[in-house]
């Protein structure tokens, strides 16, 4: 999904910080935007570091002097059920929420200079408006994203935009470790199950996800702000 997200920005012209965990993985995603024809850079970023995230805003001031558009969109799934360690607790909770708290306020001073055109999009989940059975942790830190985005949204209006995509299920590496955590689950046929409680009977696509910030990030949406929005094929509307 980030990957798909930084590829449609470039597509409209902007220039892209492409931050992953894995270095790699973030100047493969900048080298398909420059090859076609957009530009972007990539940084080394682990989210739950924040002399690293510090430093990275200090470059992008140091090299561009501000920005526009932050898509907070680090995270991962996290241990199921109620029997974890603390150490996979504390995990989830340092990339989901600690990890966006401080990409997002690091990001603050940067996007105040976008003369009223700064917009932050955060990724929460479904699971963040209703709860999961298998998740309680994810749903934990995905909640917590939606409260931080809204409160963000009013301290930082009129100057920056906060906003939240809830993806429901999309089609990517992701999913299926969502539903493979327990030993000896059956990944297939648990997709499978859940995607009969989506009216539109399929997984969502990365690009459409992508679509969702476009719109967040661009003046379409100069009016919408403290918005979590569904992006879930229907799964809400239950």
């Amino acid at each position: 999904m980030g990957r798909a997200g930084a590829r449609r920005f470039a597509e409209e012209g902007a220039h892209v910080i492409v931050s992953d965990l894995h270095e790699a993985a973030a100047k493969e995603t900048a080298a398909l935007i420059q090859g076609a024809g957009g530009s972007a850079e990539a940084r080394q970023l682990d989210v739950k570091d924040l002399g690293q995230v510090a430093s990275l805003f200090d470059d992008v001031e140091r090299d561009h002097g501000v920005l526009h558009i932050l898509y907070n969109h680090a995270g991962i799934p996290g241990a199921a059920g109620l029997d974890m360690s603390e150490e996979e607790f504390d995990l989830a909770v340092d990339v989901n929420l600690k990890g966006a708290f401080f990409v997002a306020s690091k990001a603050v001073n940067l996007l105040r200079r976008a003369e009223g055109k700064g917009s932050i999009i955060f990724t929460a989940s479904v699971s963040g408006i209703v709860g999961s059975p298998l998740s309680p942790l994810y749903s934990m830190t995905k909640g917590g994203i939606v409260l931080l985005m809204r409160s963000m949204a009013l301290d930082l209006a009129p100057s920056i935009r906060c906003n939240a995509i809830c993806p429901g299920p999309i089609d990517t590496p992701m999913l299926p470790q969502f539903f493979g955590r327990d030993p000896g689950a059956n990944v297939s046929d648990l997709i499978s199950g859940f995607m009969g409680a989506v009216p539109l009977g399929r997984p969502g696509q990365p690009e459409e996800i992508a679509n969702a910030a476009l719109f967040l990030a661009s003046d379409e949406s100069s009016f919408v702000t403290g918005v979590a929005l569904p992006v879930d094929g229907g799964y809400l509307a239950r």
